[in-house]
């Protein structure tokens, strides 16, 4: 039990913490639906990654630590989840005000982030040479916040394209998590330390645009709360 706690809890809080910072909050069912295909998305991710893994390490020189970085994970993973967001969560009625893009965008994120987790913490921990439990509290440090900051990133990027302005933003939504995941990946293999400190610099800055659209929201429902 305390194994399966420390593999999704840390998901489910970061989730929560968006979701009841949002003053309009979006419907729980629609939240539960885009986690499902946060997790839904794992599975081609998967068959991508392989294959796409296989062929460069077959057809060209590039290393190794570079194709898992920049070449599968980061850019089949991002694009996933951005499809989600295009696809699916830009049609839902619900998705109707600039924070509903970081919600949603760190809800679809982080449920690709749990199975993602499942597969690491009970398949893949005598790989690494720990225990479960170690690796569990490890990627709840790392690799799950890692990915509810691209989901920050790709939500704030998508939310201009909604609701400001579609120009490049859209294009933004897709590279600015894609370079962070793929820059995070790398230096997890070399330099675990440096991207560590990606990730918690990365946190600060987007606290900060959340922040500022919190300000911008309360605005909003003071001037809601006087036509009711």
């Amino acid at each position: 039990m305390a194994l399966l706690l420390a593999t999704i809890l840390p998901s489910i809080l970061i989730i929560l913490f968006f979701v009841y910072s949002d003053k309009f909050k979006e419907p729980r069912g629609e939240i539960i639906k885009v986690f499902f295909y946060g997790i839904l998305i794992t599975i081609p991710a998967y068959f991508l990654n392989t294959y796409i893994g296989d062929f460069f390490y077959a057809n060209t020189r590039v290393s190794e630590n570079l194709i898992s970085s920049f070449l599968t994970a980061a850019p089949v993973e991002e694009g996933l989840k951005l499809s989600v967001l295009y696809y699916f969560v830009y049609k839902m009625k619900d998705f109707n005000e600039p924070m509903d893009g970081i919600v949603y965008g760190v809800t679809v994120s982080l449920g690709f982030a749990t199975l993602e987790n499942f597969y690491y913490v009970y398949l893949l921990a005598d790989y690494f040479e720990t225990t479960s439990m170690s690796l569990a509290i490890l990627r709840s440090f790392s690799a799950v916040p890692a990915h509810a900051i691209f989901g920050v990133f790709m939500g704030y990027f998508f939310m201009k394209y909604a609701f400001i302005k579609k120009g490049d933003n859209l294009f933004f939504a897709f590279i600015v998590p894609f370079v962070l995941h793929g820059c995070y990946n790398l230096f997890a293999g070399s330099n675990f330390i440096i991207s560590l400190a990606l990730i918690i610099i990365s946190w600060i800055i987007a606290l900060r645009m959340f922040a500022r659209l919190k300000k911008t929201q309360k605005k909003k429902r003071r001037e809601y709360e006087k036509k009711i």
